[in-house]
């Protein structure tokens, strides 16, 4: 079993990058998030609360909501 290494071990250019991957993690879901607070229930596919819980899945969620979530303005 591998020792999970500790924020103290890391070097300062591989705190920077995890602290800005997070950083661009939290943008997409904050921005999903208010996207679908401001959409209509008609202009998403499916239930909203189930959206609204799915962008909180990390990367996939944020994603799978602007993909596959939003319906198309015509």
């Amino acid at each position: 079993m591998s020792k999970k290494p500790k924020w103290s071990e890391f070097s300062p250019g591989r705190k920077v990058v995890v602290v800005l991957v997070g950083a661009v993690q939290l943008a997409l879901a904050a921005a999903a998030w208010v996207d679908l607070a401001k959409r209509p229930p008609e202009q998403v596919n499916g239930p909203k609360k189930l959206w609204g819980a799915l962008i909180a899945v990390n990367w996939i969620g944020p994603i799978a909501y602007f993909v596959k979530g939003r319906r198309q303005i015509t």
